[in-house]
């Protein structure tokens, strides 16, 4: 039987539009394989820019459009047949986000998708279950820059999702606002992450799931520390989380963390994203999170994709035609 695919040619593209970081990347989905073609990042911190009224400011919308038209000028040169641009949770909280979604809009020729957090959970659970195919119960966790989201699903099929109103941005300058560390700073944050969370917890305990995941920058970031520092071979422990949350507090301002593996854009956020883990650790009984490779941007390209071949599949031409066109050479 023939199976009449897409143009192998076919580049999908997303722009995700996130609270620490904007991302562009051009990827093509075949023979059931992802394949990276583009990535484009800047850290915008555009979540930095919302202030305690909701409003995001002139600077962070600027430093946002000013991105979003490098982005424009690479998509002119690359010319993907496909693309989706996704805002989250600073966009989705900000007051007077029509300031930056408009002239974002004008700027990409695109609508920008204000897209929930459920619909981003599904997004960042068909990325990594696609990237890292397991048949296993699977918990993902992603820890972005003003928010976090809990999935738990098997195989390519999300069961359980949800998104928190707390991220590694969020809670650093809630927290840590002068930089300085401290363990009653640490157990604050840590005690707002437990209120935040604790109502969903029974949804993502341990009898849920056979094993854990991490998406996006915090895990990412937390296991090159480990593994660079030989703590771990990349793995996130309870024990590996302690020794850094030990180092931290050794530092005692967030300038002064200095460990190898450790981005410097990273740094500012890093006791945040470290406090939500830890208590995830805590209140979910995970032993031990992988890093994952799939996030948001690659669920958005593998779910175009996967909509482009099933458009395919509803045209394609019925089985006897399919196995006259079978049977015609192919084109050197």
């Amino acid at each position: 039987m023939v199976n009449f695919l897409p143009p192998s040619t076919s580049t999908m593209a997303a722009i995700d539009l996130g609270s620490n970081s904007f991302r562009l990347e051009l990827g093509r989905v075949r023979a059931g394989t992802y394949q990276p073609l583009h990535c484009s990042k800047e850290m915008v911190s555009l979540g930095a820019g919302l202030d305690g009224q909701g409003f995001l400011s002139r600077e962070a919308n600027e430093r946002g459009l000013q991105c979003l038209r490098r982005f424009a000028a690479e998509l002119a040169e690359l010319r993907p047949s496909k693309l989706r641009v996704v805002a989250t949770q600073t966009l989705r909280e900000a007051r007077n986000r029509d300031e930056f979604l408009q002239p974002a809009q004008d700027i990409l020729g695109q609508p920008v998708e204000l897209i929930s957090g459920h619909e981003e959970a599904r997004l960042i659970f068909a990325g990594v279950s696609f990237l890292h195919p397991s048949n296993r119960r699977r918990l993902v966790i992603d820890i972005g820059g003003r928010s976090t989201e809990l999935i738990v699903g098997q195989a390519r099929l999300p069961r359980v999702t949800e998104s928190f109103r707390v991220g590694s941005a969020s809670l650093s300058q809630a927290f840590f606002p002068d930089g300085r560390i401290t363990a009653a700073r640490l157990r604050a944050a840590q005690q707002a992450v437990s209120a935040e969370l604790s109502h969903a917890m029974p949804h993502f305990g341990s009898p849920h799931w056979d094993e854990v995941m991490g998406s996006s920058g915090t895990a990412g970031a937390i296991s090159a520390v480990l593994k660079e520092n030989g703590i771990s071979d990349g793995r996130l422990t309870s024990k590996g989380l302690r020794w850094l949350v030990q180092r931290c507090l050794e530092a005692g301002r967030l300038e002064r963390i200095d460990l190898p593996g450790l981005k410097d854009r990273r740094r500012p956020v890093l006791v945040g994203g470290l406090a939500i883990l830890s208590c995830l650790f805590e209140h979910c009984e995970i032993r031990k999170l992988y890093p994952a490779r799939g996030a948001l941007r690659q669920g958005v390209i593998i779910d175009l994709a996967e909509r482009q071949l099933a458009r395919h599949e509803t045209t394609a031409p019925t089985p006897r035609t399919a196995r006259c066109q079978a049977q015609l050479p192919v084109a050197a």
